[in-house]
């Protein structure tokens, strides 16, 4: 089955109100494609699940959801690097609903695995055990976590195949291999689609059974470059 689509495509699947994973830690990963052409559709009322927020220094990565004021909840582990969604956050227009990192990444997998839920002590005595089952094994307390799910997730590969298949590269796999399990439509945008069979299966990071679109994202170095522009305007870019 070939499953390469237009980017337009898979947008057109979303509709107002509609849960999402967003790929991506700190703008590394994120799809960013699909999230500009999300922004452009738009969708509101949206729900999105991702690791972190945004990239720092604003207006950059899933910031202009916000400021767009599609989004009306966020399920992350941290908000503090998105001036578009603080400001929302403080107006009052916006849900915030905080875990653990690794918390928030276990839920994922739980509901990727079908399973019913996971056990940690993470939180225990604190804010975070508030309205959560509490049970004791061996004589110490754990919180039962529920499995996080969405309708989509939009994923960042490095390459494709038209079967699905998804090659990741560095650092920038982050959250998309358990997300892309998590979602009942995921969508894979990436640098490069190939033909099936071109991708070593010792690279495989994504099975292309989890994955129901790829879409063709920024090449490799229109990538490089959107970054190299994004960190030099933000003065993070060290100049020689």
């Amino acid at each position: 089955m070939n499953k390469v689509v237009g980017i337009d495509q898979a947008i057109e699947k979303v509709y107002d109100g509609d849960s999402m994973f967003l790929g991506g830690f700190l703008g590394v990963g994120s799809p960013l494609k699909c999230i500009e052409k999300l922004a452009a559709s738009g969708k509101k009322e949206l729900t999105i699940i991702s690791e972190v927020s945004g990239m720092p220094g604003g207006g950059f990565d899933m910031a202009v959801l916000f400021k767009n004021r599609q989004v009306k909840k966020i399920i992350t582990s941290h908000i503090g690097t998105c001036p578009e969604l603080l400001e929302e956050y403080q107006a009052g227009r916006l849900e915030v609903e905080l875990y653990p990192m690794g918390t928030w990444a276990e839920k994922i997998r739980a509901a990727g695995a079908g399973l019913g839920g996971v056990l940690t002590p993470t939180g225990v005595g604190t804010l975070v055990e508030e309205g959560k089952q509490k049970l004791t094994i061996s004589g110490k307390e754990y919180l039962l976590e529920l499995p996080l799910s969405a309708e989509f997730a939009f994923i960042k590969g490095y390459r494709g195949d038209k079967s699905g298949n998804i090659e990741y590269r560095g650092v920038a796999v982050n959250c998309n291999k358990v997300i892309a399990a998590a979602a009942k439509f995921t969508v894979a945008e990436v640098n490069e689609i190939v033909e099936t069979g071109e991708i070593d299966p010792n690279q495989v990071g994504t099975p292309g059974i989890y994955v129901n679109a790829v879409v063709q994202g920024y090449n490799f170095d229109e990538h490089v470059q959107v970054f190299k522009q994004r960190w030099d305007a933000t003065g993070q870019l060290k100049k020689e």
